[in-house]
């Protein structure tokens, strides 16, 4: 029988071992393998988080832009189909 990669990966421990160590064992385990990918995270720039930031509040004002127009279509849809024009109407 070959190896394959799968099977040979040192870097994961296997569902046994995983079992056979003890609770604070894996806490530990954890812990370093959260620190690690803290490790690999790159903060953005002045200027790339200046850029995303104005790009999610062009987003935000798009949206709310659309959402005010389709409550306007549509509350002047209900009130067409129903009539009156609000509540109060009797």
């Amino acid at each position: 029988m070959t190896e394959t990669a799968a099977s040979s990966s040192k870097g994961r421990p296997t569902k046994n071992a995983a079992k056979k160590a003890g609770f604070f064992a894996r806490i530990a385990l954890f812990v370093r393998q959260v620190i690690g990918e803290l490790k690999k995270v790159v903060a953005p720039t002045r200027k790339e988080l200046i850029n995303y930031t104005l790009v999610v509040l062009v987003f935000v004002v798009i949206m709310m832009i659309i959402v005010t127009l389709l409550d306007l279509a549509f509350g002047s849809g209900v009130s067409w189909v129903f009539g009156g024009t609000g509540p109060t109407d009797r």
